[in-house]
């Protein structure tokens, strides 16, 4: 999944190379929001991986 989040935030720099017109500014929003969700995510996994039951 978090492979998925490096893509769209390539995507998102790459069309702000070209120019932030409404391709670029939906590509940096769902990358911004892959992100986090990911962050999170990962976090959640570190901590319930932690865990010796």
């Amino acid at each position: 999944m978090l492979r998925w989040t490096v893509i769209f935030i390539i995507l998102a720099i790459v069309a702000g190379i070209f120019g932030f017109g409404g391709i670029a500014a939906g590509a940096a929003s769902i990358a911004k929001v892959l992100f986090f969700i990911f962050i999170v995510l990962f976090l959640l996994s570190l901590i319930g991986g932690r865990r010796s039951i």
